[in-house]
């Protein structure tokens, strides 16, 4: 009751503030994860109160759920079309690079975790977070190419580095072999292609019935947004008897409502995303109390690892992928840094937690996680703006044909700021 209470006054001080802090360091995220923290160090009864990982876990789902769908279903879908090679590089050249290299890095920095151990940490850290990345991806001042690619990359990163943990898991538990081949095979098949085949059936059929209801005026505006709303829910909830990935679900569902229904973003998204950054700042908020309880365990190599998972492990991976792409040395740059790890790494982490407590290297994982996540929170948060303004500049000096300014994506350039006579 009392962490529920803070939590509240935590969210309450916040709204009246918002806009106050537009543009500031202090993003929502970051506040919400130092009041965790000051939670935890000033009322000692809930820095030793046990916290239900159970609990959190169905919290930061239905968090991310959300933000999904809703992140997806304001994606413009023919930009998607004219950019569809940028965000594929990055979900399969730069997501599995920066496994890859996670896990090079990992075996480096923890010599007592296992192979397959460091390869649950990589995969873990592996995807980017629509959330944190939020203030980036709805900036105009970012051309729309680039936003678009960092969002669906955020979008679908997640579900697909649920298929290697689960691999990495298998292995760390019962070795490697035929039959290990045999379960990643099955976990992509089950995780992705179940996962869109659900998305794109509830997204479709529901935005079609939502459509039909609209036009024939037989719900109301509030009831469009009701009804909205439960589409990610249901991707959740028809997810998981299936074994799917209810992250992809609730991703092509949001792409998928707006071909019948392309009113979905202006008639409903006020609500959806209302709910899903409610849970978004709830589960910062525990996570600031996990750093609390953390901290007496963590040593430089946990913040060393932390360092390299946000710079180096996300940005050669990166800037691989976007070779050939013609983009410019700035855009390498901001993609590759505008990669922060939050909701998803936590999600993951939580799932990790609460199937594989066997593992000897599991306090090592626990720790570098959260490690990673709360560097994350602090160093995009402060950056956001700073690394916005300097990318417009870098934007501004291009030239008119360069492929962030893609005539076809509707952008238009940025002129460098001029200088005083």
């Amino acid at each position: 009751m009392l962490l529920t209470g803070l939590f509240l006054l935590m969210l309450f001080a916040h709204s009246l503030m918002a806009a106050r802090l537009e543009g500031t360091a202090f993003t929502p995220p970051l506040l919400m994860a130092m009041g965790g923290v000051l939670a935890a160090v000033s009322a000692p009864a809930l820095h030793q109160a046990p916290l239900e990982m159970g609990t959190f876990l169905h919290v930061a789902e239905l968090g991310l759920v959300l933000l999904l769908f809703a992140d997806a279903s304001r994606a413009d879908l023919r930009l998607l079309r004219q950019i569809r090679a940028l965000p594929a590089r990055l979900l399969t050249t730069g997501l599995l690079g920066t496994i890859l290299l996670g896990l090079l890095a990992a075996c480096g920095v923890f010599p007592s975790l296992s192979l397959w151990e460091a390869g649950i940490l990589a995969a873990i850290l592996a995807p980017t977070d629509a959330g944190l990345g939020q203030v980036v991806v709805s900036s105009p001042r970012v051309p729309r190419r680039i936003r678009e690619a960092l969002l669906v990359e955020a979008g679908l990163n997640d579900g697909l580095s649920v298929p290697f943990l689960l691999f990495f898991s298998a292995l760390a538990t019962r070795g490697g072999g035929d039959a290990a081949e045999a379960s990643l095979l099955r976990y992509v098949l089950e995780q992705l292609g179940i996962g869109v085949l659900v998305g794109a059936g509830i997204g479709g059929l529901g935005g079609l019935l939502i459509a039909r209801a609209h036009r024939h005026r037989w719900a109301s505006a509030s009831g469009l947004q009701l009804g909205v709303v439960t589409l990610p829910l249901l991707c959740l909830l028809a997810s998981l008897p299936l074994g799917a990935s209810a992250f992809i679900a609730a991703f092509v569902a949001g792409l998928a409502v707006q071909r019948p229904f392309p009113e979905a973003a202006r008639h409903c998204l006020e609500f959806t995303e209302g709910w899903g950054q409610l849970f978004n700042l709830a589960v910062f908020f525990l996570f600031g109390l996990l750093v609390v309880r953390a901290w007496p365990g963590l040593s430089w190599m946990h913040l060393l690892y932390a360092g390299l998972s946000l710079t180096l492990i996300r940005m050669l991976p990166v800037a691989l992928a976007l070779r050939g792409t013609g983009l410019s040395r700035a855009t390498h740059l901001f993609i590759g840094w505008f990669g922060p790890r939050g909701l998803a790494s936590v999600v993951l982490g939580l799932v990790y937690l609460e199937q594989h407590r066997a593992h000897t290297g599991e306090e090592t994982i626990r720790l570098t996680v959260v490690a990673t996540v709360a560097l994350s929170i602090v160093l995009h948060g402060v950056t956001a703006n700073p690394g916005m303004a300097w990318y417009a500049r870098a934007v501004g000096r291009l030239p008119s044909d360069a492929p962030e300014l893609d005539p076809g994506s509707g952008i238009v350039p940025l002129s460098p700021p001029s200088s005083p006579a």
